[in-house]
C-alpha cells in the first residue's frame, strides 16, 4: 500500500467524521468525555493527515501510525459493542457487523506498517 492510498483513505474516513459523526460515535470509549468533540477532532486530524501524506511530509507518515495507534480503542470498542449485540439478538445484520468489527480490527497493522514507510 502506498501513500496515495492511505491518503485517500484518511481524507475518505476523514470527510466522512465531519459529515455524519453519529457513525462513528459509538466507537468512543464510553470512559471518554464528549464523543462528538473526539470524532470531529479525529476527523480533522485524517484530513491533516492526508494532505501531509500527499504533500510529501516527512511527519506525516510517523503521525499516521500513532494516529492508527491511538484510534486503536475505538476500534476494539467496536468489536466489543458489535459482539454483545449479536450475542444478545443474533440477527444477520448483527452478525455481519460483528464479522465486519473482527475483520477491521487485524487491519490495521499492516496500516500502521504502510504508514511509517
Amino acid at each position: 500500500m502506498d501513500h496515495r492510498a492511505i491518503a485517500a483513505a484518511f481524507a475518505g474516513s476523514g470527510a466522512l467524521h465531519l459529515v455524519r459523526p453519529r457513525t462513528f460515535e459509538g466507537m468512543i470509549p464510553p470512559q471518554l468525555p464528549n464523543p462528538t468533540a473526539i470524532v470531529y477532532a479525529s476527523g480533522v486530524a485524517e484530513l491533516v493527515l492526508a494532505a501531509g501524506l500527499v504533500g510529501g511530509r516527512r511527519w506525516a507518515g510517523p503521525a499516521g501510525a500513532a494516529f492508527l495507534v491511538g484510534v486503536l480503542p475505538a476500534h476494539v470498542q467496536m468489536v466489543v459493542d458489535a459482539t454483545a449485540a449479536a450475542r444478545r439478538k443474533p440477527t444477520a445484520k448483527r452478525l455481519a457487523y460483528a464479522a465486519v468489527a473482527w475483520a477491521r480490527l487485524p487491519l490495521q497493522v499492516p496500516l500502521i506498517r504502510a504508514a511509517l514507510r
